[in-house]
Order: C-alpha cells, then sequence, then structure tokens
C-alpha cells in the first residue's frame, strides 16, 4: 500500500489523533503536577535584617527625681529709711556690692556736715547694713527726700542663694529634709545641696509645691535663673533592670521593645520605663529576664519580621 493511500485511510486518521490527544492530554498533566508541586512547596522567609540581641540587665542604681524650678535668695533684708523729710547726701553702694553688717549705705544731708559732733545725730544721719550680703536692689538717689518706710535698697543675707524646686503632691511626699540633691546651672555646672524646707501644701490652681534646697557654693549664680535638679530619693543604690538606649523604641506615647522569639521572628511588646542612667533606661514592667530584644535598628523591623541574630 502507498503512503499516500494510508495517510488518507480513515482508520489511521483516527488512530493519529488519538495520539496527539493523548500527548496533548499527558503534557498538560505534566505540566499541572508542576504547577501544583510549586505551589505546595512551603515559602521560604528570607531574613529582613540581621541584628543584635540583648536582654534585661541588673544594675545597682540611685533612684532618683528629676525637678525644674529656680535659684532664688535664701533670705532678703529690705532696707527703709526711718525718717523722712531729708535729702540723699551720698549713696556709697550699688547693685551686686557685696557688704558687711554695718557699713554705711547712705549718709543724709542734714547730718553729714563734718562739724557736727552728736553722736546720736551722726546715727540718725546715715543709714547702715543690716547684715552681711549682696545688694540686689538700690533705690536710693543723691539729692532725693526719704519717705518713711521707702524702701532703699535689698540685701541678700550672707550672699546666700537657694534652688526652690516646683514639684507635684506626689513628688513632694517622697522628699525628705536633708536629702541631697544635685542642681544644674549654667553650662554643665553642677551644685551639690540638701534640702532645707519643703511646702506643706500645693498651690490649688497650678497643683505645684516646692522643695527649698541650700547650695553651699552659689558664687556666679544669678538669682531668678532657671535650673534643673535631681533628688536622690533612694538613700543610696538599689537593683533594678535595665535595656540600651537603643532598644527601647517609641511611638507616640507608646514605649516598646522588640522581642525575638525561637523561630527569630520579632514581637512587639509595650513596656513601662523608669529612670535613665547615661545610655541605659531602666525597665518597670513589660518583659522578663531571660527575653531577647532587639539591640538596635528596630526602627527598620515591623511585627512578624524575620530577623537573622548575630551574637556579638
Amino acid at each position: 500500500m502507498s503512503t499516500s493511500i494510508i495517510k488518507s485511510h480513515p482508520l489511521f486518521f483516527k488512530v493519529a489523533m488519538s495520539g496527539l490527544v493523548l500527548a496533548g492530554g499527558a503534557l498538560w498533566f505534566s505540566g499541572n503536577s508542576k504547577a501544583e508541586q510549586a505551589a505546595a512547596a512551603p515559602a521560604v522567609s528570607r531574613p529582613a535584617l540581621t541584628v543584635r540581641t540583648t536582654m534585661l540587665r541588673a544594675d545597682k542604681w540611685s533612684r532618683t527625681l528629676s525637678a525644674n524650678g529656680s535659684i532664688l535668695p535664701w533670705q532678703e533684708a529690705i532696707i527703709s529709711a526711718q525718717v523722712q523729710g531729708l535729702r540723699i547726701a551720698e549713696v556709697k553702694v550699688g547693685i551686686g556690692d557685696y557688704v558687711k553688717q554695718g557699713d554705711v549705705l547712705v549718709t543724709l544731708d542734714n547730718y553729714a556736715r563734718p562739724s557736727d559732733d552728736s553722736s546720736e545725730r551722726s546715727s540718725q544721719g546715715r543709714i547702715v547694713a543690716p547684715d552681711d550680703g549682696v545688694i540686689s536692689l538700690a533705690n536710693a538717689n543723691v539729692g532725693s527726700m526719704l519717705q518713711s518706710g521707702a524702701e532703699l535698697f535689698r540685701l541678700i543675707r550672707k550672699g546666700r542663694l537657694e534652688w526652690r524646686a516646683d514639684l507635684t503632691a506626689e513628688e513632694l511626699m517622697l522628699i525628705r529634709k536633708g536629702m541631697s540633691a544635685e542642681v544644674m546651672v549654667g553650662e554643665g555646672r553642677v551644685i551639690r545641696g540638701s534640702v532645707r524646707a519643703i511646702s506643706p501644701s500645693v498651690n490649688t490652681q497650678t497643683r505645684y509645691g516646692y522643695a527649698l534646697v541650700s547650695l553651699p557654693d552659689s558664687r556666679g549664680i544669678v538669682a531668678g535663673a532657671f535650673a534643673r535638679g535631681t533628688f536622690d530619693i533612694s538613700g543610696g543604690k538599689h537593683t533594678l533592670a535595665s535595656l540600651p538606649q537603643s532598644a527601647v523604641l517609641q511611638r507616640g506615647s507608646t514605649t516598646f521593645v522588640l522581642v525575638v522569639d525561637a523561630g527569630n521572628r520579632v514581637h512587639e511588646r509595650t513596656v513601662t520605663i523608669g529612670q535613665r542612667n547615661g545610655d541605659r533606661v531602666e525597665i518597670k514592667q513589660g518583659l522578663k529576664a531571660n527575653e531577647a530584644v532587639v539591640e538596635g535598628g528596630g526602627a527598620f523591623l515591623t511585627e512578624g519580621d524575620t530577623v537573622q541574630v548575630v551574637k556579638g
């Protein structure tokens, strides 16, 4: 039988078509099986970041309370005229001058004449310093007439200044007389003092009271200046748990850390923080001692990310 006859035979045509259909089916089945196998293969998560982890560390710190306040005179003496109608002949001191008790501040015109030898009139003819201290205000002017009770000078007694720390009622209840405090003034200057007095009440409008801290060395400080300070309310050092500052993150009012689980996935954990000491932050609540947290770079991670942990 010739080739042309075989190709045109109906039986051959059917057999050939069946072969094509089977082959096509086999190809489709094979392709579909590979697709299903690929879909069934587990997805492999690639680490989002390589990180170091850290854990809570037990530290011994002094427990402190921070506050803002102002530098004020320890006591101020107001120096005024006891007589009136006399003219000021000479003013011997000005603002910032340090005077000693008994130093003459002002002489009066009616009693300034050398020919007047009356000791009584001489004592009335001058105004003297009632104590050692620094002149903080001067209203006396040569030629002006004295008015009885008018303020001529204000004197910071002994030149002593103190820090008035503004505190809430809850904070005031933590403060005790004699408690040590450190006051930061100027450019990094720290003065160590102690609590002299504590207000027994708070202002009903501001809800703040105050504690007064004596400053043994107030040279070079200006009264009225703003100052920050801290009180040592622990009476010594106590043990607390802390993390590096880099491990503690903030989002709005929420403070959290990134905990790394056994599968190297990160999870946000809200924590309560306390005081700071250098680059360490106290962790009061929210974390266990044996839990690993991301030490740095947490800002680039989100909940559920997989990380590669390296040991440093």
